[in-house]
């Protein structure tokens, strides 16, 4: 259920990607948004339409839900189009919440992956970031002073070998995220960051294999414990907010902490 917000993002408008379920970090920032006073436009790939549940979503807020697959360019050029025809006007935020790795379902190991299904997660997880941001550049589709951000984890910088080659897609996707924050910053104001969140049982997430035990050690390992989606959620928001207008480029750990951590006491026991 939603709280009540402060109205933190009243007056302004946004696009949402990737709220599958209720246990999307997406979803609880579409509901956490619309709570603070914000119009959203929710999409995701056709695909995971069908599979999700984001009509649900999509009532539930009154916010439109158009499909659209991240890796076609035509897609993303339609998807802006309709947020801008739906808004009257540019959008002040967007989310990245894509990803995805057929090797890790087909459980090859890192030094055995399928570099067709290499491309495809590097295109899914971390050049689509790309694409929509260019596009939306190229349109005219981001209103001055606004903020993007997309998900990471801390794969990006340290090794996790059941993460595989999400690990390389999330170090791609950091490095979008400080080149093209410079070019939005510079001509638009526009604030680009990244969240390395701890790891969070989303349906994909879980299908990492060992993935409970990633979670129960960084349980451990971190002096406040894992972040949930939920806290995640109002992480973004604030984000999205003008109380963050000059921080950008960034890769802002929400993880209890395990960022900083070498040991803990919890691991020695």
């Amino acid at each position: 259920m939603t709280a009540a917000g402060h109205n933190l993002l009243r007056g302004k408008v946004g696009i949402i990607t990737g709220a599958l379920d209720e246990k999307s970090i997406a979803w609880h920032v579409a509901e956490k948004a619309h709570a603070e006073g914000a119009q959203i436009l929710l999409t995701n790939a056709p695909v995971a339409l069908r599979l999700g549940a984001p009509k649900a979503l999509s009532e539930k807020l009154q916010a439109p839900l158009v499909p659209a697959d991240l890796t076609q360019l035509s897609d993303i050029e339609k998807l802006y189009e309709a947020a801008v025809a739906h808004f009257g006007r540019p959008i002040d935020f967007l989310l990245h919440s894509v990803g995805m790795s057929l090797n890790i379902r087909k459980g090859r190991s890192y030094p055995e992956i399928d570099y067709d299904f290499y491309l495809k997660t590097l295109d899914v997880s971390a050049i689509s970031f790309h694409k929509l941001l260019q596009i939306g550049r190229q349109k005219g589709a981001f209103a001055r002073g606004g903020s993007i951000v997309a998900l990471s984890y801390i794969a990006a910088q340290r090794v996790f070998p059941k993460y595989g080659d999400m690990a390389d897609a999330k170090a791609l996707l950091e490095s979008i995220t400080r080149s093209f924050g410079y070019w939005l910053g510079k001509e638009l104001g526009v604030r680009v960051n990244i969240v390395s969140q701890s790891p969070t049982p989303t349906t994909a997430g879980s299908g990492i294999a060992g993935f409970e035990a990633m979670y129960n050690y960084a349980q451990k390992m971190s002096p406040l414990g894992n972040a949930p989606a939920d806290a995640c959620a109002d992480f973004i928001v604030m984000l999205f907010s003008d109380y963050t207008r000059y921080v950008t480029m960034q890769t802002l750990y929400h993880d209890g902490g395990f960022s900083m951590m070498g040991i803990s006491e919890e691991i020695l026991s």
